[in-house]
């Protein structure tokens, strides 16, 4: 998985669908805040459940050569780290680490 990434809306009951039939177990719970910052939105995810106390902050640039002045409050960088993806955030949990 690079760090581009393509995203579009859909339907709601497809939605549905999908994670009924198609989404690991246990469903990730998170709460989404989203902070303006710079002229762009850095929305930070909070964990909840088996990742509590997870914390990860995301950035959308219109490229990956894009310049972005982080917030002094950011953390490490985690992109293209394995362990930070939803997918292994099901598997193996924040509070397992």
């Amino acid at each position: 998985m690079g760090t581009t990434r393509s995203e579009y809306e859909i339907p709601v009951a497809d939605g549905n669908a999908m994670l009924d039939t198609l989404a690991e177990r246990p469903i990730l719970e998170k709460r989404r805040h989203k902070i303006p910052h710079g002229g762009f939105t850095v929305e930070v995810d909070e964990f909840l459940a088996e990742n509590a106390g997870l914390v990860v902050a995301e950035v959308e640039l219109e490229s990956e050569g894009q310049t972005f002045d982080k917030p002094a409050w950011l953390g490490k960088e985690v992109t293209g780290d394995p362990k930070y993806y939803n997918s292994n955030l099901v598997r193996h949990p924040y509070s397992k680490w």
